[in-house]
């Protein structure tokens, strides 16, 4: 019959994982810290410890149905209504130092987040060339997007979109540990006073905005003053948490599509603007922008009524 599951304070002082977990598994079972009691919002990290204290402060015992390791995981199903199927996985993390995370089916799920990657081309673009910086090391491939790239050194971010030689946008790319780095060094105000000299930037981070509150060597307070202060300074440069590498991918295609079209547009406005200049006769589209950009009600077909046509031609009375 398989034992109970315990779940016990730590006896450790000033430790950030407050509770013991014994899996009756083996002869001596398997006691590790963990942060939370059950993983409900999200995976809960855990450690091994040394032992099983000869005198633990039990928080909760619960009847086990199973507990099976299958490689490198733990699967633990336990006698109750609710809250009874979890799994523990066992891995390596930097510098070779074991690490187990606590998930259940939902958390799991949460991490992975379902829906596929659009495959439909940006709006208004056929092949978009995306430079990337020639000191950026595992550049994104694009590979679910129809993009073109190539490799330059650019003066700030590491996907840029430029016209005529010049950029017209550019992205940073973040892991969390490194937008963290850069934040508490101050590293980031010089990086974001380059990226905003350019017309358009942005700073995009593969990962959740809330995995900022379970960082382990930072205060999670001070990073998210940092974000705040980031955004007060610089609003032309927003940090965009985009959950995982290929959406961060996806948003970096579609925001750097349509910069270069936004860009595109801001030229034919300068060409529309010489041409009324030079008294060339004016252009449905020229008469059809102006009429927007000053409160109209047109939509972007049609015929133009007389009024509008005769209030464009009194625009500089």
């Amino acid at each position: 019959m398989p034992e109970d599951f315990l779940i016990a304070k730590n006896p450790e002082e000033g430790s950030t994982l407050p509770y013991l977990l014994r899996l009756p598994l083996g002869a001596e079972g398997v006691v590790l810290k963990a942060r939370e009691t059950w993983p409900r919002t999200g995976k809960v990290y855990c450690h091994r410890a040394v032992g099983w204290p000869a005198d633990p402060e039990i928080v909760e015992t619960v009847p086990v149905r199973s507990c099976v390791r299958r490689g490198a995981a733990i699967d633990l199903v336990l006698d109750r209504g609710r809250e009874n199927r979890s799994q523990f996985v066992l891995t390596r993390i930097k510098g070779g130092r074991e690490a187990v995370f606590w998930q259940t089916a939902r958390t799991a799920k949460q991490a992975r987040p379902a829906g596929a990657i659009p495959t439909a081309r940006a709006q208004g673009i056929a092949d978009l060339e995306i430079v990337v910086d020639s000191h950026e090391r595992y550049a994104w491939s694009f590979k679910d997007q129809q993009v073109v790239t190539r490799r330059a050194a650019l003066a700030a971010g590491d996907y840029a979109v430029m016209v005529d030689g010049g950029v017209v946008a550019s992205v940073e790319r973040k892991s969390l540990q490194d937008l963290v780095s850069t934040l508490t060094s101050g590293k980031m105000r010089y990086l974001a006073a380059h990226l905003s000299e350019l017309p358009r930037a942005a700073i995009v981070v593969e990962e959740r905005y809330s995995k900022v509150f379970s960082l382990e060597f930072v205060r999670p307070a001070v990073v998210a003053d940092a974000i705040g202060e980031h955004h007060a300074r610089f609003p032309d440069v927003p940090i965009v948490f985009c959950e995982t590498r290929p959406l961060a991918q996806e948003w970096t295609y579609r925001f750097l599509a349509a910069a270069l079209t936004e860009a595109g547009g801001e030229a034919a406005g300068s060409e529309r603007t010489a041409a009324i200049a030079s008294g060339a006769a004016p252009a449905a589209a020229e008469i059809r922008a102006w009429a927007q950009d000053n409160g109209y009600r047109l939509g972007d077909r049609g015929r133009i009524p007389a009024e509008i046509r005769a209030a464009f031609d009194r625009r500089h009375d």
